[in-house]
């Protein structure tokens, strides 16, 4: 057999094998689809929540709490599952928490209780910790090594997709638009009144968990391959030998104050613009779909740009664009301070992986574990929307409130500026 008869069957054996990955890697590539699809709801279900239950601002960022503090406290199981059983069964355990929290909504939704809604999107967050363990390195396999990152660049696509459009379908099926006095209602009017605020969650998530069924099903009767792993205790490495790089310390501070500033903006960009451009909470919602647009459109830019500017000067040009933003939005109003969200939405949407990437540069066999802490730090997206409640319930004003963003983004601006570059320290 010659040579060119050789290549000529590799290509056809090549072929074969990319058409047998189209399947899975169109399941996978759903998954970047839901689960940005179920966090950009959060946006429109902060504001909704807050009047069916007549929350404060503190009270409604219970809402992001509940959903990040579960990927810190799955991260490691989530990992060690998979490790033990493999990655199909991670996909399949967490795709059938997600279609349990989706359909828990509905008894929510009738008990009018506003643990049970806290319960359901921390179980939902659990399944989606699961997903996004997965789906990763599931995108890269699936397909030749040389095309691996312009398939997981077109795969998280769709997750800006869901960005872009989850507000605005949310908007339309959930937030009704509907602002009453109490003091113009009976007791009994006003109670009713709740009742069907809270109740119109119901539809969206039971077609979202039925959605997620359907997958679910898919994934069982689809062949996956598997992802081998090395053995990882062989490397020696451990938290402590990771933290003892200086800038992978600095690098999950920046990622705890990131992933904060973003959650802090987007999940209230609703409530924030209903004050300050005086919109109601409808149109609001359509406003934040073009915030995820612009995340998204972002992402594309800052990937352009980092063919001409070093990674850490383009995230401080980023950060410093952030701060003036945010800036305008707390101490301006009107459509300005829409303006001004949206655009900090453009100029965080390459902060995550360029801190995680800078994060792990040098590392070696501490990258892994260096890799787990990162995604661990997400907990700031826990904790920081608290502060921000607070200070809003505090002063009365949820522009104030956003100080917090403006503070996170100095700290990502000083870790691009001095605090990058590996160093290890003894």
């Amino acid at each position: 057999m010659n040579i060119t008869t050789e290549q000529s069957i590799d290509q056809v054996n090549s072929k074969n094998k990319s058409r047998s990955y189209l399947v899975p890697l169109i399941l996978i590539t759903s998954l970047f689809f839901f689960w940005g699809f179920v966090h950009n709801l959060d946006p429109v279900l902060i504001p909704h929540l807050r009047k069916a239950f007549r929350l404060n601002d503190l009270e409604s960022s219970l809402v992001d709490f509940s959903v990040f503090i579960a990927y810190f406290a799955m991260a490691l199981p989530a990992g060690f599952i998979m490790r033990k059983w493999g990655y199909k069964s991670g996909i399949i355990i967490g795709l059938v928490l997600f279609a349990i929290g989706s359909f828990l909504f509905i008894p929510a939704a009738n008990t009018m209780q506003y643990a049970f809604f806290l319960g359901a999107l921390f179980i939902i967050a659990c399944g989606l910790t699961f997903l996004e363990t997965a789906a990763n390195p599931y995108v890269t396999i699936l397909g030749p090594a040389e095309t691996a990152t312009q398939r997981l660049n077109f795969s998280q696509s769709f997750n800006g997709l869901a960005a872009f459009i989850a507000p605005v379908i949310g908007g339309k099926f959930i937030l009704s638009g509907n602002e009453v006095n109490p003091s113009s209602l009976s007791a009994t009017e006003y109670q009713n009144y709740l009742i069907q605020e809270a109740s119109t969650v119901k539809l969206p998530y039971t077609i979202l968990g039925a959605a997620i069924v359907l997958i679910t099903i898919l994934f069982i009767f689809t062949k996956l391959p598997d992802i081998k792993h090395e053995d990882e205790t062989a490397e020696g490495s451990t938290i402590r030998q990771a933290f003892k790089h200086k800038h992978l310390r600095w690098a999950v501070i920046a990622q705890f104050f990131y992933v904060g500033a973003q959650v802090c903006v987007l999940s209230f960009f609703i409530r924030f613009i209903t004050v300050s451009a005086h919109m109601n909470e409808k149109s609001a919602a359509v406003y934040s779909g073009f915030a995820g647009l612009a995340f998204m459109i972002g992402r594309f830019a800052g990937t352009s740009f980092m063919q001409f500017i070093k990674p850490n000067k383009l995230l401080m040009v980023y950060a410093t664009a952030s701060i003036l933003l945010s800036g305008i939005a707390i101490f301006s109003s009107g459509m300005i301070t829409v303006y001004a969200l949206i655009g900090i939405a453009f100029f965080m949407s390459i902060m995550f992986p360029t801190i995680f990437s800078l994060g792990i540069v040098g590392l070696g066999k501490d990258t892994k574990i260096a890799s787990s802490l990162l995604v661990m730090s997400i907990v700031g997206g826990a904790i920081l929307p608290l502060f921000l409640g607070y200070i809003s319930d505090l002063t009365h004003n949820i522009q104030y409130g956003y100080v917090v963003p403006l503070i996170c983004f100095i700290v990502i601006l000083y870790f691009g500026w001095k605090k990058w570059e590996p160093e290890t320290s003894n």
